[in-house]
């Protein structure tokens, strides 16, 4: 049946790529921490309870996220100035280099297993896992 070969390709691509990534990106970078980053480059400053809505997690889960990553170096938290309420987020420079370092990692990864088949089957594979994405 079609759907217990792709559940059983799913699961071992999903395993391959949190493997790698678990391995390659340590001791300083953990993946959520690298989804984070990259947020944080495209929108900083954020407020914490704005990755709410991007990394579809808890609030407490983001203090915890947000704590380890301050302790580790790669984002600042400040108050905002004229509202002692709000709390400011951005990567401070060790997050950015982690963050390149990051993306370099996942992109070599990917671009190794995409390179198992042509540029067509490629942009197809793309359309397809789209299409299948936004079914739902």
């Amino acid at each position: 049946m079609i759907t217990e070969d792709f559940a059983r390709l799913w699961m071992k691509i999903s395993k391959d790529w949190k493997s790698h990534l678990e391995d390659e990106l340590l001791p300083n970078l953990t993946e959520g921490q690298l989804n984070a980053l990259e947020l944080l480059q495209k929108y900083q400053p954020m407020k914490p309870s704005e990755l709410l809505k991007y990394l579809q997690t808890t609030p407490a889960a983001i203090t915890t996220l947000l704590d380890r990553m301050e302790k580790g170096g790669l984002i600042e938290r400040s108050r905002d100035s004229s509202d002692r309420r709000i709390v400011w987020v951005t990567v401070t420079d060790h997050g950015e280099n982690e963050a390149k370092r990051g993306i370099e990692i996942r992109e070599l990864f990917l671009q190794g297993a995409l390179d198992r088949i042509s540029s067509h089957n490629q942009q197809l594979l793309v359309y397809l896992l789209g299409k299948v994405a936004n079914a739902g």
